[in-house]
């Protein structure tokens, strides 16, 4: 049982996808199985017009895994794999290398050659080759069409609640941890600064986020800014998150910021005293936030499951 998609972000829509595949596959005693492609599509085909990715290939496979497929395909996408017209497509990948027993997709879902196949060719195809297809619709959020454009354009204008909503988790950045200029300790509060792996970072400004290291299960309540540092004349965008419940005894080598809401704006202040301000009260308000949002959790959740 496949399903085929670049699934970038994994958002609400895709999961619907992903988890219909699963449910498909236990009634035909199948293996759940994901078709995806890196690099994506556009990246080769357009790369001057193909938009950052929202999601790392390792983040997707664990989003694969926590929905419950298991198996995923990632097929290299060359220019030799994008000639294949959609009938070839199919007989080469789906059938012969493959052997699926069915298929399932959005209904806008395109395939082959400068992408001349839909879902009533593979319909079609399907019955040709004997296997199955079965198309979804698109999932709506509050009137909108969820899609991975979207929520590109939520993230990139600072509005990581709204992305949150559409991905079904918060949005987050994973990468490695360099050494920075050490201007936060000296004079602020100390910082990790993070080299992300996505190709899109939220919009200038400062987040509530909450921050795995060395991909540890356990997250830590941080403010996370994005920004080239206006109070001291920085000349470079940087991602740098203060940790608000731990004290590090040595800096980690790689972390993963999921940004919850945004605070404010970027903003040059006068001096680090009034910065070192700011940032205690953009503290204070995270850690009002984390407050209320664990209360309101414990009153969701039954009594007898408090325990």
């Amino acid at each position: 049982m496949l399903t085929i998609g670049s699934f970038d972000g994994i958002h609400l829509g895709h999961q619907a996808v992903l988890r219909s595949t699963v449910e498909r596959a236990r009634a035909l005693k199948a293996v759940p199985t994901v078709l995806t492609f890196d690099p994506s599509p556009r990246k080769v085909l357009r790369p001057e017009t193909a938009p950052p990715q929202l999601s790392t290939m390792e983040q997707r496979l664990d989003c694969f895994r926590a929905i419950g497929l298991e198996a995923a395909v990632v097929l290299p996408f060359t220019l030799e794999l994008s000639r294949l017209s959609p009938e070839e497509f199919v007989l080469q990948i789906l059938v012969r290398n493959l052997r699926i027993k069915a298929v399932l997709v959005g209904e806008d879902f395109r395939f082959g050659h400068r992408q001349t196949g839909d879902v009533k060719l593979l319909r079609e195809l399907g019955a040709e080759h004997g296997f199955e297809v079965g198309v979804l619709p698109p999932v709506v959020y509050r009137g909108e069409v969820v899609s991975s454009t979207l929520i590109r354009g939520e993230v990139a204008n600072g509005d990581v609640s709204h992305a949150a909503r559409l991905l079904g988790r918060p949005f987050a950045l994973t990468g490695e941890i360099i050494t920075g200029t050490g201007t936060g300790r000296r004079f602020t509060f100390p910082t990790l600064n993070l080299v992300a792996e996505q190709g899109l970072l939220p919009g200038r400004g400062v987040y509530i986020t909450r921050t795995c290291l060395n991909l540890e299960g356990h997250s830590h309540r941080s403010v996370t800014n994005i920004g080239m540092r206006p109070t001291f004349d920085g000349s470079a965008l940087s991602v740098e998150t203060h940790l608000l419940d731990v004290q590090l005894p040595a800096t980690p080598k790689d972390m993963e910021v999921r940004f919850w809401k945004r605070l404010r704006d970027e903003k040059k202040f006068s001096g680090p005293e009034e910065l070192r301000a700011q940032i205690v009260r953009d503290i204070a308000r995270a850690n009002k936030f984390f407050s209320r949002l664990r209360r309101f959790r414990s009153i969701r959740q039954p009594a007898t499951a408090r325990g």
